[in-house]
């Protein structure tokens, strides 16, 4: 597959959206910012939430709601930028609402609220009821690892609950195009996982074996599983960190297609264009969107 660069020189981008003008909205987690991009790849800092900003999606109101991990360290290898345990200067893990007009940066869910714990937020989807599921893939320190889970907030920051627990420092997560299904990526066991929804922020707590989660999909070789789009005919499309790619997923767990990509830190993937055939894909390690035309189109979202 051909690669167009769409921007470069960017602090470990994530979390993108394609935005009706053209641009892709990202994050640069090292930077501490959010970041337009526009089509001709001219950059420009939309807010500076500070700590890390990971996973972006568009809420109800039509303001950007951001998934913020705290903050990484960060060691530099081969001309790549790796993230590289908790930084000295963690601020916690929180939900934060951003007014794109103004740059204005609001913590709608910090860590307790509610009684949840909230260490390293980091993916996002919207459902149609108005209220998003989100993972905690928590922080790495020396000799341990949170163990964290799956939660489902409303976006007017009235309610915040921990719906599964626990999961395996879950990362990518996304709907099914009827909104019945959750997925869930996570990224040290490389395994992909299905829930049934029952009700808004609701799983079938029995639906697998010994657990909600459904086991749907886990391949072969030197992998991890990061962030994850959905296809309009519901395949799901998992960024693939070390053999780098985009791991392609049917509903039922068949494996479709791995789609190669020229950087092994790759993060995420979003579609735009009128058709939803252009996929953008974060090149976090070194510093790229690119963009190429994909074969199906992406899933329309909620917002």
């Amino acid at each position: 597959m051909d690669f167009t660069t769409v921007a470069e020189g960017l602090r470990f981008p994530e979390g993108p959206v394609a935005m009706p003008d053209g641009s892709v909205l990202l994050v640069e987690i090292a930077a501490g910012c959010i970041t337009r991009v526009r089509p001709d790849g001219a950059t420009e800092t939309v807010a500076t939430p500070g700590g890390g900003p990971n996973g972006l999606a568009i809420g109800p109101d039509g303001k950007l709601y951001c998934c913020n991990n705290g903050g990484f360290s960060y060691r530099e290898a081969g001309g790549l930028l790796i993230p590289h345990g908790t930084p000295d200067d963690y601020s916690g893990g929180r939900i934060e609402r951003v007014d794109l007009a103004t740059g204005a940066v609001e913590v709608l869910y910090h860590d307790g609220d509610f009684g949840c714990t909230l260490r390293g937020p980091n993916d996002i989807v919207f459902d149609r009821h108005g209220g998003f599921w989100f993972t905690d893939h928590g922080k790495t320190r020396e000799r341990e690892r949170d163990v964290t889970g799956i939660f489902y907030a409303k976006a007017d920051g009235s309610s915040l609950k921990e719906v599964i627990f626990p999961s395996e420092n879950p990362n990518g997560i996304g709907l099914s195009p009827n909104g019945n299904t959750l997925y869930a990526a996570e990224t040290f066991t490389c395994r992909l996982q299905a829930f049934r929804i029952t009700a808004p922020g609701e799983v079938e707590q029995g639906a697998g074996p010994g657990g909600p989660a459904i086991p749907l999909h886990r391949p072969a070789g030197f992998k991890w599983f990061d962030s994850l789009g959905v296809e309009e005919n519901g395949n799901i499309c998992v960024a693939t960190i070390g053999e780098s790619g985009i791991t392609v997923v049917s509903p039922t767990g068949e494996p479709v297609e791995f789609v190669p990509t020229p950087d092994p830190f790759t993060t995420n993937i979003c579609w735009g264009g009128a058709d939803r055939r252009t996929a953008y894909i974060t090149l976090s390690g070194s510093g790229r969107l690119v963009s190429c035309r994909w074969p199906r189109p992406g899933l329309a979202l909620a917002y």
